[in-house]
């Protein structure tokens, strides 16, 4: 593995910016120092350009296997890596679902080959699989996930006895998404019974409301603090929830936590009109109060981490009838560029983008040496450079499915250099793929 030198960046961690020099060897980061005189197999001058831990996505769903037209492990860790993603936690609604030790192991295998990106799978919760489940091993498995709300095939978990079981007994770390699933059925119903086929997409989040997961959500944290679970709950959509977790605690005290997602920090439901099905995902995107609310949510630390829950579906399946078109989008290649450009905009500090993308989610998750910059941590990093702008088009977006729900947008911010596990894994529009990434540890 080369040894590299990055010299006179601009280091934003652990809430200060400061110009050092970095030198890596073996990985990791071996030193920080304003002056290093060392020989280095690659020197990088970062002189204006600024050096961030590597962003952590807690929530991605790659679609291998069983989904590979839409994406796979290798095309998006790589549009993941020239986006400043370093590590991903990818999702078990595949095909199978991810729901049993064998399955799980089999999407490992496929990583250590294809991803060029750090990666960790959730083992996937059903109405009947508690054995398998609890066979999980917290210090190799990111964490359970549980749709309490629509999925793929049999992961809809809406037993009430289930829920306690995977509440009361999980050995690590459970993942929600929340949107009650009764209250769902009943609003699409009544649309139905008004339009018929003919419903648009603007009715998305009345349909899949702010109730609906204002009422999960609740009933996620009720059942965690009864059972004392560590609760992480995903891709908060709406100012409401935020009142449900505390910003007292420190973060590593927390054992209830939650996640925004960038769609639901930029779009709002004014942007429908536009976007229409490429900006339809679960949970809905909705006003702009709960777009503001989510941002101040982060802000004053009510939510804890920023992920993209990148979803990617073809462009003939987003090009269905509202009812027809699956929801999520591909967001990984975009997601650190639009969260520069919020900084740009003045709306949140590269501090706090750092702490949300990076630092929260290696402390959320417990992660070994990750998430920080560091002496002696995995060197996970990534250069931007603040004074780069481009513009987002089919051409250049990396996804297998071929577009982005920031097409037109110019982000002000452009990365320049990735680093994976101490591999300079991308480099200004060129990626070296001698090396893959490594399976994520956690200290538990």
């Amino acid at each position: 593995m080369s040894t590299i030198l990055i010299k006179a960046a601009s280091i934003v961690n652990e809430g200060n910016i400061f110009t050092s020099d970095l030198f890596i060897e073996n990985g990791r980061i071996a030193k920080i120092d304003s002056n290093i005189n060392a020989t280095a197999d690659i020197e990088i001058n970062a002189e204006g350009l600024h050096l961030l831990p590597g962003m952590i996505d807690d929530q991605v769903h790659f679609r291998e296997p069983g989904l590979t037209h839409k994406a796979d492990i290798f095309t998006e860790s790589m549009a993941a890596v020239a986006g400043g993603i370093t590590s991903f936690m990818e999702m078990p609604n595949t095909v199978p679902n991810t729901l049993t030790q064998e399955l799980l192991a089999d999407k490992y295998a496929i990583a250590k080959h294809t991803s060029l990106a750090n990666y960790s799978f959730y083992m996937g919760a059903s109405n009947d699989n508690i054995e398998e489940v609890l066979k999980t091993d917290p210090k190799n498995v990111c964490g359970i996930k549980v749709f309490m709300g629509s999925s793929t095939g049999n992961m809809l978990v809406d037993n009430e006895k289930t829920l306690e079981n995977i509440f009361s007994k999980a050995p690590m770390l459970v993942a929600t998404h929340c949107e009650d699933e009764a209250t769902i059925r009943h609003n699409l119903a009544t649309y139905k019974a008004q339009y018929g086929e003919d419903i648009t997409i603007d009715m998305h989040p009345l349909i899949r409301s702010a109730e609906a997961c204002y009422k999960s959500s609740s009933l996620a944290v009720e059942l965690a603090k009864r059972y004392q679970t560590r609760l992480h709950i995903l891709h908060i959509s709406t100012a409401q929830e935020v009142s449900l977790f505390d910003n007292t605690l420190p973060l590593a005290e927390k054992k209830i936590t939650a996640e925004a997602c960038v769609h639901h920090l930029w779009f709002n439901d004014t942007d429908y009109a536009t976007k229409g099905n490429f900006i339809k995902w679960n949970p809905a995107v909705k006003t702009a109060a709960d777009q503001a609310g989510i941002l101040q949510g982060l802000l004053d630390n009510h939510i804890d981490v920023i992920a993209t829950d990148h979803a990617p579906h073809t462009i003939e399946e987003k090009s269905q009838a509202y009812l027809r078109a699956p929801s999520g989008g591909p967001l990984v290649q975009h997601a650190l560029p639009a969260l520069l450009e919020m900084h740009l905009q003045g709306k949140i500090s590269l501090e706090k983008i750092v702490e949300k993308a990076s630092h929260n989610v290696a402390t959320c998750f417990n992660l070994s040496e990750r998430g920080f910059v560091r002496e002696g941590y995995w060197a996970d990093l990534v250069l931007v450079d603040l004074n780069d702008p481009f513009k987002v088009t089919k051409l250049n977006s990396l996804y297998k499915c071929g577009w982005s729900p920031f097409e037109g947008q110019t982000f002000g911010a452009s990365i320049t250099h990735t680093f994976v596990s101490g591999n300079l894994a991308y480099q200004k529009g060129k990626f070296m793929t001698s090396e893959t990434g490594q399976r994520l540890a956690f200290n538990r």
